[in-house]
């Protein structure tokens, strides 16, 4: 009996612990459940939004490179606005600069630049961005600024390119020894990091460099 006794009070605890603790036990293995399946959903968003953005970068590359260029640039104009927060929409908006340049507005590729590398959140898409800024700038004779826009911060992977269009912006003022040696830089670090890089020993030969690096 005492035993029985000892069960009964035990049932009758557990049954004043359900009562007073059930409601909000349910609740929270509600909350619980919808948290992961909310979880599992945004994840899910995510992931086709990001494919999605991959499959309209994908058409606008092949856009711009068949220069179908107003439909191109209707696209990054998409990109933008439904992925703005992507890398693609990044690399988008490079690629709008560069069909800029293509179409002789100048002023709106500088400006397109100049807004990813104030607002992108990649800093080798920036450094990207501030490398042709430099080269526009160059071509537009205002070689003081780019030789400026070389001096921010420039990944170390775009270091070689980096020297490069620094020796193109001191030939153009007129800094030929400089220039040589940010040729001569470009293709150290090239090397050094088995990179390719075109054009430079062409610039070097035709400055006179007698000892150009290899």
């Amino acid at each position: 009996m005492a035993e029985l006794r000892t069960e009964e009070e035990q049932l009758e605890a557990i049954k004043r612990w359900w009562k007073e603790n059930g409601t909000a036990l349910i609740a929270g293995v509600a909350i619980a459940i919808a948290g992961v399946v909310g979880w599992n959903t945004w994840q899910s968003y995510q992931e086709n939004q990001a494919e999605a953005a991959s499959m309209r970068y994908q058409h606008l590359v092949s856009l711009a490179d068949s220069g179908e260029v107003d439909e191109a640039r209707s696209l990054v104009a998409e990109i933008a606005d439904n992925h703005g927060r992507t890398l693609y929409a990044d690399l988008a908006r490079l690629i709008d600069a560069g069909l800029a340049v293509d179409e002789g507005e100048l002023d709106e590729a500088r400006d397109i630049l100049d807004e990813v590398i104030a607002s992108s959140k990649h800093a080798y898409v920036q450094g990207l961005a501030r490398l042709r800024l430099a080269r526009l700038q160059v071509a537009t004779d205002d070689a003081e600024a780019a030789l400026d826009t070389l001096a921010r911060d420039v990944p170390a992977a775009l270091a070689a390119q980096q020297a490069d269009i620094r020796g193109d912006a001191l030939r153009a003022l007129g800094r030929d020894d400089e220039a040589r040696q940010a040729w001569q830089e470009a293709l150290a670090v090239a090397e050094q990091r088995n990179q390719p890089i075109y054009g430079v020993q062409l610039k070097l030969d035709d400055l006179g460099a007698e000892e150009a690096m290899l």
